[in-house]
């Protein structure tokens, strides 16, 4: 029914925990190998005996498709090897057969939780990936944080699959990280090249407006994917400089990788000490302003510029929401914030309550021993 395909190198540490996860559903398992000098093969082999080598071209989609072409389903799913699945039901299979079949010229999407650990503090970032399709219809694109994308046509519908990952993928070491994202920025700055190149090509020659029109619809995305990267690397002055400019396009606010790009640029700002231009964030939040993750960081550039009492409301309305993408912004971040706030004011009686309220989130107990 389903092909689950990988593309893996050097993954030893995570390839057997990510295929077990897997296995005991009927999903078929696809490994690709791009050039793997430890233990990934024998360790997968363990679990699939569909394991392929494919010479590394700098190019994930190129990958990820040759993956895709070794399936024995044309219904895949792609997955990468830093990435658990959650345990399903049996009801949950069923369920993913029956909504495949429904939506046969739509996507899958799976809910994949980031972890990071940040000054010793566990994060989570929660995200919907387009990642199950019929490989007859769709294919992968990009060279880098590549998307799924129609092999004819250009616009698709989505469906809710009911997978959850766990992805680790960026909880690193600080080294590994910063070689990992600086591998990252130079494929995006390659694409991004290559994008605009052949934008200028295009138009000199005056030629192909529907293809000029797609690429420049991938443009703000790789800006977005630098700044990223770049904001991964703590280098927040050149991740400003991307989001500004990819923020620069009409966008649609409701596509994730926006709301993603906005926030994300706030977090920017903040970090690199332009906590006052963040302030500008005003002037849209009637676009962006009815989630959890937008009205904490308003409330977060509110107290970096010390409002207050503005902050506090932010704060406050973030703990109204039911849901969020990061966690701990409707809860004990919002908390821990309002508290920091009145014991800076010295209403140390509204600070602890506060604390109080933020369970075993380190800051907030270690405020509260100071305390006490």
């Amino acid at each position: 029914m389903l092909s689950v395909c990988i593309i893996a190198k050097n993954e030893e540490k995570n390839i057997g925990r990510c295929l077990k996860a897997l296995s005991g559903y009927g999903f078929e398992l696809v490994v690709a190998d791009t050039g793997s000098t430890d233990q990934t093969m024998e360790i997968a082999s363990r679990f699939t005996d569909k394991l392929y080598r494919f010479a590394w071209q700098d190019d994930f989609s190129a990958a990820k498709n040759y993956a895709i072409s070794k399936a024995s389903h044309d219904l895949v799913m792609v997955v990468d090897s830093d990435e658990f699945l959650d345990p399903l039901s049996k009801a949950e299979v069923r369920k993913l057969a029956a909504m495949a079949i429904q939506n046969p010229n739509a996507v899958g999407r799976i809910r994949r939780r980031n972890v990071i650990t940040k000054d010793g503090v566990r994060q989570e970032n929660r995200e919907w990936i387009n990642r199950i399709f019929d490989r007859r219809r769709f294919h992968y694109t990009g060279r880098i944080h590549e998307q799924v994308t129609l092999i004819e046509g250009n616009d698709y519908q989505t469906w809710l699959s009911p997978f959850t990952f766990l992805h680790t993928g960026y909880d690193l070491s600080p080294k590994a990280r910063e070689q990992k994202t600086h591998r990252n920025i130079a494929l995006l700055e390659q694409e991004l090249s290559a994008v605009t190149s052949e934008i200028e090509t295009l138009r000199q020659n005056n030629n192909d407006p529907a293809k000029i029109s797609e690429l420049d619809k991938q443009v703000p995305y790789l800006l977005y994917q630098l700044g990223k990267s770049f904001y991964m690397a703590h280098e927040y002055g050149q991740a400003c400089e991307y989001f500004s400019k990819g923020l620069f396009y009409d966008l649609n606010p409701q596509l994730e990788y926006v709301i993603d790009m906005v926030e994300t640029y706030g977090y920017a700002l903040i970090n690199n000490g332009q906590e006052q231009e963040a302030l500008f964030f005003e002037n849209i939040y009637h676009e962006f302003g009815d989630t959890a993750d937008f009205q904490f960081l308003m409330g977060l550039i509110y107290m970096k510029n010390a409002r207050f009492d503005m902050a506090i409301a932010e704060f406050e309305k973030a703990l109204r929401q039911p849901d969020c993408r990061n966690v701990g912004v409707n809860s004990f971040a919002a908390h821990y914030n309002i508290g920091v706030i009145n014991e800076c004011l010295g209403n140390i009686g509204a600070a602890k309550a506060h604390y109080g309220k933020c369970g075993e989130y380190p800051p907030a107990t270690a405020r509260m021993k100071e305390l006490l």
